[in-house]
């Protein structure tokens, strides 16, 4: 169902095989969740919907998907949110979905019954939390809502060398952040799967399975690359930190340069995590 799904989405419009493939992986990913026809789902950061689509397709016309993300429906490009979710709204899919940007589940004022979900997804969004503290605090107030925990995110570590420009670009980004460089960049806070598992328990989940996936045919190598040497985005980012954070992030930054390939830059492997 991947082609039909990606086709939905208004990003296709824009472009089709990068879309596509983005679905693809997603649908991979919820494949191997086993995330049944019937279920509920909270998703937390879904952006643009790119998993969300997947998940509607995966629990079917008798199951229901709650997308939330703190972003306005005006962020984004060259397709906001918003307009993103509209176009999955009008679908065959879209009575399945209740999207809800703007929405912060740490806030009071958000809240669910106990068990209201079956499972809680997070894809490919959690480096985009200011802290491993706030995750880990939005982990657990999900805690009572859903039984089962979906996660999924990029893997630090290389599986070969043509990685390593991805690896830089995104390490680059989050040492800016953690000096107090707020970019216009998605990475703030980039983590190993190791301090996710060590971080779980706190939280009160218990990992229970996951493992390495595959993102040979995904573009995010070159796209965070190309964030990371946007010149006026590194002339910002240079200027709000101090001389010697400002000097090592700028000699990480000539590494970049200098390994990275104008196109075609490998990404990160991706991992798995679920939890109960």
């Amino acid at each position: 169902m991947a082609p039909s799904i990606a086709a939905a989405m208004a990003a296709a419009d824009h472009s089709p095989d990068s879309q596509l493939s983005q679905t693809a992986h997603r649908a991979r990913l919820v494949a191997g969740w086993g995330i049944a026809p019937g279920a509920t789902v909270l998703e937390l950061g879904c952006g643009q919907g790119d998993m969300t689509a997947v998940l509607a397709e995966a629990v079917g016309p008798d199951g229901r998907v709650v997308a939330v993300d703190v972003a306005d429906p005006s962020y984004g490009a060259p397709v906001t949110l918003g307009a993103s979710a509209d176009r999955l709204a009008a679908g065959r899919l879209g009575p399945r979905i209740d999207f809800r940007f703007g929405t912060d589940v740490l806030d009071p004022s958000v809240g669910f019954p106990e068990g209201a979900f079956d499972h809680v997804v997070l894809a490919h969004c959690s480096w985009y939390f200011a802290s491993l503290g706030r995750l880990r605090d939005t982990l657990a107030r999900v805690r009572p809502w859903a039984r089962r925990l979906c996660f999924a995110e990029w893997d630090l570590t290389p599986a070969s060398g043509d990685r390593l420009a991805h690896l830089l670009a995104v390490l680059i980004q989050g040492q800016a952040e953690a000096a107090g460089a707020r970019g216009q960049g998605n990475v703030r806070t980039p983590f190993s799967r190791e301090a996710l598992l060590r971080l779980l328990p706190g939280a009160g989940w218990t990992a229970d399975g996951g493992g390495p996936v595959d993102t040979a045919e995904l573009q995010d190598g070159d796209w965070e690359i190309a964030a990371c040497l946007d010149p006026a985005a590194e002339r910002e980012r240079l200027a709000a930190l101090s001389e010697p954070v400002r000097q090592l992030v700028l000699s990480q930054t000539d590494v970049l340069r200098a390994v990275a390939r104008p196109h075609g830059n490998r990404a990160l492997d991706s991992y798995t995590v679920t939890a109960h």
